[in-house]
């Protein structure tokens, strides 16, 4: 028995009438006419009662009938679905992230429009510290990941850098210094700052001490929180005054208030990694989706 059998059956079941049944298929009626006889010789049942003027089915073509529009459909379905997986419409993405990645508009974006455009396509998320993403995607536990360069241990990834992201200084609200438009980094020299440890985001953290340095400081550091919306959070808490990409804005609007640096600009290093030989058309079509909104948003 083959599908196409199936499909003769159908059209005639639906048609009752072998003419317009053989129509429908675009065949001749007598080879129709036969291939339904061997259909029901294969099956050993009478499917359809000859016997009337308009040819009926009979109890067994009627529970056949409902049986074979099933299968019809399944396969149909199973053809949708292995297309779409061709395509990437299918499957599922491990995307990691590191905390202050979520701020970054360019993210947020992806996850949205990825969603509008891969529906079927299931989305899992993973918060890491950029090192030990690089390791997850090494060892395929996750298949895409937003990172802060420079990062180690990118043997067999692809590595994207993405839009560079201003960073500026976050202060008290109460603070003097919040009543300029601007702030130079030199003003900043006897301020007590809280960071980010090395260890944990060396990316953001080197670039920050880096600069001060240049300044002709390092900065005194008070307190180091291990995510960034604490760090915002002990801002606002009057603890100290920290650096943090521009995305962060908002985040304790009330406490705290967000100033540019005057001069040389910080930025925020971000890019989205995946392995060089990820085969997963569903991750690479993110990764894709990502570029593509990254490259729009570009001035």
């Amino acid at each position: 028995m083959e599908l196409r059998h199936l499909k003769y059956f159908v059209a005639v079941a639906e048609e009752l009438n072998f003419t317009r049944a053989a129509r429908r298929l675009n065949i001749a009626q007598p080879p129709l006419t036969q291939q339904i006889k061997a259909l029901e010789a294969e099956l050993g049942v009478l499917l359809f009662d000859r016997s009337a003027y308009r040819i009926g089915l009979t109890e067994a073509g009627r529970t056949f009938m409902a049986e074979t529009a099933r299968i019809l459909r399944d396969v149909e379905a199973a053809v949708l679905t292995a297309r779409q997986a061709a395509s990437g419409k299918v499957g599922r993405v491990r995307v990691g992230f590191t905390e202050s990645a979520t701020f970054n508009p360019r993210v947020t974006a992806a996850f949205r429009e990825f969603r509008l455009g891969f529906p079927d396509v299931v989305i899992s998320l993973e918060q890491q510290q950029s090192r030990e993403l690089a390791t997850a995607l090494r060892e395929g536990r996750i298949d895409v990941a937003y990172v802060r360069p420079p990062l180690s241990g990118v043997e067999g990834l692809t590595v994207h850098r993405l839009q560079d992201e201003d960073m500026l200084v976050a202060l008290p609200a109460a603070h003097r210094l919040a009543r300029r438009k601007s702030v130079a980094l030199r003003d900043l020299a006897t301020e007590t700052f809280i960071l980010y440890p090395r260890s944990v985001r060396p990316g953001l953290a080197d670039v920050v001490i880096a600069a001060c340095e240049e300044a002709g400081f390092t900065p005194k550091v008070a307190q180091y929180a291990p995510q960034m919306s604490s760090t915002v959070n002990l801002v606002a808490a009057t603890l100290g005054l920290s650096i943090v990409p521009s995305s962060m804005v908002g985040l304790q609007a009330h406490a705290v208030a967000y100033r540019p640096i005057r001069g040389r600009p910080i930025q925020a290093l971000l890019a989205i990694a995946h392995r060089r030989t990820e085969k997963s058309l569903a991750a690479r079509a993110f990764v894709d989706l990502a570029l593509s909104l990254d490259e729009a948003r570009r001035p």
